[in-house]
């Protein structure tokens, strides 16, 4: 169906776009959402030092590793019956989560969630993909859409501190509950069903190759940003690229692949998932060093170091909509590129924050992330107006792996950066009488140094901290300075690939779709 012929979306579209709003901003919040939690969690359930890392990272393994396998499962039984069965499924874990009794009841609880966030992204995208036929409709929406999304992550941490002043640690998880059961009963009524009216079989043996794939190498790349480079953490990522190696080879081999190889026919397509995935790199790097910044050299408690993060978000919410709407004055290679400079000119004004400089770091923070989100929107419109219209979950799909895999790699490539300047500055630069035991503590991180910092007299506490401090601005300033040359070098491909495109050249021809109104 061509833009001059497409119907253009009215009141019910946009009615059902809010409604699809809902389960975005719950899967974002649920990234976040134990921030503040562990601790009481920590008190009545006792996990064990493994058990409460699985309690952070099985949501997001379980996400990640099922995304490509949903978005395509999508395009075949109908986006709206997964979305429906995936609300389902989240709403039932929310509520395991809040009663569990044990920290592996727990574990499975958010193994759950994650599974049931899998449907609910790449669903969504897909749906707003297939509501919006119009060009300006569907730019715009899918803008609000990276904003809201933005502004999720950002309010999960706050929300739950708050819940937890009034209530038990499991408000958390049952906040998800009504905003659920709304969208189980709104969603039939207001949203569309999509599907492919031609899917083929599907495609089993590629599930746990996709798996395969996608889990060890997130898992490898986040144990690098957590723990440092290693060989076995390097192995992890080996071994996932090698399995998607073979993934690859049967999706190109296959009539029915999971991914087909009609998605890439358009030229936007490709370029909007790698582009997208530098964003993801630039957004989850930078996070990693002002989370940090915010409690341990700012000394913040967690609580203010969250309502001060959602500073930014302010002005991040905003840059996606104002985005789609410049791409529609302005050639939208220019506004992309553009983005990634406004987010290179936000890491440099990080190489500029002091150990005490808490302006800097959220105008730093603020001008970065309304770079990323303008790109994130606008590549993401791009790459499903690109895919055809049939393969919109399987697109959707890709996009959000991408945005995960480079998100893990940002966090492990300028961690790993900012670790090793302030492993290095602190090697030279040691205070004097510290035992041996502490001062291998305060070599390896800032929270550390910060731990041992309380337990030693104050002559000795004070210069160990501040050395700390220091040695962790001086890594950040560098791994900042890496961000803004590959961010440049992403302006100037950006340019290069998407430069005066044509109609034909970013649009795949959309086929009708099987839709039930």
């Amino acid at each position: 169906m061509t833009n001059s012929t497409a119907l253009r979306a009215g009141r019910r579209e946009w009615t059902a776009f809010v409604v699809l709003l809902l389960p975005l901003l719950l899967v974002s919040m649920d990234v976040s959402v134990l921030y503040f939690a562990i601790p009481a969690i920590s008190r009545e359930l006792d996990p064990s030092s493994t058990q409460q890392l699985w309690i952070f990272d099985i949501y997001g393994f379980a996400l990640a590793g099922l995304l490509i396998t949903m978005g395509s499962l999508g395009d075949r039984i109908g986006r709206r019956r997964l979305l429906l069965i995936g609300a389902t499924a989240f709403g039932i874990a929310s509520i395991g989560a809040a009663y569990a009794q044990s920290a592996d009841m727990l574990i499975a609880a958010r193994a759950l969630l994650g599974i049931g966030g899998a449907t609910l992204m790449p669903s969504t995208m897909a749906l707003v993909r297939n509501m919006f036929q119009d060009d300006k409709q569907r730019t715009r929406a899918i803008g609000i859409w990276s904003g809201a999304m933005a502004g999720g992550i950002a309010l999960g941490s706050v929300l739950s501190g708050i819940m937890l002043n009034h209530f038990w640690w499991g408000s958390v998880f049952l906040i998800n509950v009504p905003a659920m059961l709304l969208l189980l009963v709104l969603t039939p009524v207001l949203v569309p069903e999509f599907k492919d009216p031609n899917p083929g079989r599907f495609d089993l043996l590629s599930v746990p190759l996709s798996m395969g794939t996608v889990l060890p190498v997130v898992y490898g790349l986040k144990e690098i940003a957590a723990e440092g480079p290693s060989l076995s953490r390097a192995l992890y990522v080996v071994a996932g690229s090698a399995v998607g190696a073979l993934f690859v080879r049967r999706q190109r081999s296959r009539a029915d692949a999971m991914i087909g190889r009609d998605l890439f026919r358009g030229r936007g397509f490709g370029a909007g998932i790698a582009l997208n995935t530098i964003a993801a790199f630039a957004m989850m790097g930078s996070a990693y060093f002002t989370t940090q910044y915010l409690q341990s050299v700012l000394g913040m408690g967690t609580m203010e170091a969250a309502l001060w993060s959602m500073a930014p978000s302010l002005a991040i919410g905003a840059a996606a909509p104002a985005a789609s709407a410049l791409a529609q004055q302005v050639d939208r290679a220019h506004v992309i590129a553009g983005g990634f400079l406004v987010a290179a000119a936000g890491f440099a004004l990080l190489t500029l924050t002091g150990t005490d400089s808490l302006a800097m770091l959220l105008a730093g923070a603020a001008v970065m992330g309304c770079g990323i989100v303008t790109v994130m929107a606008l590549v993401s419109d791009l790459a499903l107006a690109s895919a055809p219209a049939e393969k919109a979950g399987s697109a959707a799909s890709l996009l959000e792996t991408g945005q995960e895999f480079g998100g893990a790699l940002g966090m492990a490539v300028l961690g790993s950066i900012g670790t090793a300047v302030y492993r290095g500055d602190l090697a030279d630069s040691a205070p004097q009488g510290v035992p041996a035991g502490a001062l291998e503590t305060v070599r390896e991180t800032l929270a550390g140094a910060t731990t041992v910092a309380r337990q030693l007299p104050d002559s000795l506490g004070d210069p160990v901290l501040a050395a700390a401090r220091d040695a962790f601005t001086h890594g950040m300033h560098l791994a900042s300075a890496g961000a803004v040359v590959l961010l440049v070098a992403a302006a100037v491909l950006a340019a290069t690939l998407l430069r005066s495109p044509r109609a034909k050249d970013t649009e795949a021809e959309q086929p009708e779709l099987v839709g039930v109104h």
